[in-house]
């Protein structure tokens, strides 16, 4: 007699098939016929959404929905031919530069292996567009793998309108001053970070005082890139699908649980072991569904703005300095 719980693998897979298919037609029905549902579904059932983006986006829809929660898709309905123009009929000051930097993103993924190939093709032409499209800004490396993250799920021109919306706001605080002359988001969220650290891990900060770390050495990239270019694709992909829903309070909540989850094994590590722990992190610590649940747990809104208004106090005799609004 066989045990009614246990299953055969053909099973499982086929109990696994039956389950995302069911999923993905949940979303097909929140997102609707020409995405025209999405809007209204979010005003009447927010929280639905926010645990089914949480539980990650179906990888099939990963590229509409992005775009949808990310206002990126109406940037783009309401700017017909704008990219084009941009590509074609303007010049840009970061053209070589963007040229140099192509091949040093994600230069293991084979979309964007082949020297000249759709891929790195894709990847200049949005980092051109966009370099042309806002001149303060131009270009900086981390946006390459922002935006040939984006270029996996969706066409350049959609890649570039999302680009736009993270960089202008279009649905959070603008996110440029991530690349801006001098870096001003980066340096504020780091020192965000650094608080947050202190305030919820302080064995470890205090570790990390000792040995002369600080989180400028490991975890600027996190934010530059958000996650994109130091984590694994598939626990990227998760991350950036609640960035883009809830803002850039996930990256924060996820740098520190990841560092809480290592907590015990950092703590007994000197400078050069602790850097380079710090840059690769066991596979368990990787995996979203044991990564995620813990950075969800993790409230950070008290303290990231407690410390943006200690930062803003220490800047505050510096001549015209900007300090960008806290995440959302």
């Amino acid at each position: 007699m066989v045990d009614d719980d246990v299953t055969s693998p053909e099973g499982r897979s086929e109990n696994e098939c039956r389950r995302q298919e069911k999923r993905i037609m949940k979303w097909r029905k929140m997102i609707g016929v020409g995405s025209g549902d999405w809007k209204h579904y979010v005003r009447r059932r927010p929280h639905v959404c926010k645990r089914r983006i949480r539980k990650g986006v179906p990888d099939c829809l990963r590229g509409i929905v992005w775009q949808l929660i990310s206002g990126s898709r109406d940037l783009l309905l309401l700017n017909p031919g704008v990219y084009e123009q941009l590509l074609l009929y303007e010049t840009s000051a970061s053209e070589l530069d963007i040229i140099r930097d192509i091949s040093r993103t994600f230069p293991s993924h084979v979309f964007f292996q082949q020297r000249h190939g759709l891929g790195q093709r894709s990847l200049y032409n949005v980092l051109k567009a966009y370099s042309v499209f806002d001149r303060d800004v131009g270009y900086v490396q981390g946006m390459g793998f922002v935006a040939g993250l984006l270029l996996l799920y969706m066409s350049e021109e959609d890649a570039f309108w999302l680009l736009v919306a993270l960089l202008k706001g279009a649905v959070h605080p603008p996110m440029e001053g991530l690349y801006l002359e001098g870096l001003p988001l980066v340096k504020l969220y780091l020192f965000q970070f650094d608080f947050l650290v202190k305030e919820q891990l302080p064995r470890l900060a205090s570790h990390f005082t000792e040995e002369m770390i600080n989180p400028s050495m490991y975890a600027s990239q996190w934010f530059i890139t958000v996650f994109s270019c130091t984590f694994p694709f598939h626990l990227s992909l998760r991350i950036w699908d609640v960035f883009l829903f809830e803002g850039a309070q996930i990256v924060f909540q996820v740098g520190l649980a990841v560092l809480k989850y290592c907590h015990d094994n950092l703590l007994g590590l000197p400078f050069e072991k602790l850097i380079h722990a710090l840059r690769h992190f066991p596979e368990d610590a990787m995996n979203p569904d044991i990564l995620l649940p813990l950075a969800y747990s993790i409230e950070v809104s008290k303290c990231l703005e407690e410390s943006k208004l200690e930062y803003e106090k220490q800047n505050s005799k510096l001549p015209n300095t900007k300090v960008p609004p806290p995440p959302t």
